[in-house]
């Protein structure tokens, strides 16, 4: 015969687990300061401006 379980103890296990990995990943997402914010703001536009320099061709000028 198997093992009895409370399945309101799993459950409650399970949910508490999940806020743990959703807790953690808030944590690494919005735990940060200001200063890493603006860095990786900063990052990501010089990123965006350095694609959009190396374009070939003109997005205003539509394709024949």
């Amino acid at each position: 015969m198997g093992e009895i379980v409370n399945l309101r103890t799993v459950r409650r296990r399970r949910d508490r687990a999940q806020q743990a990995e959703q807790a953690a990943g808030n944590r690494a997402r919005f735990g940060r300061t200001g200063a890493e914010k603006t860095a990786d703001r900063l990052d990501r536009d010089r990123a965006e401006r350095q694609l959009d320099n190396a374009r070939l061709d003109d997005p205003d000028r539509r394709a024949p």
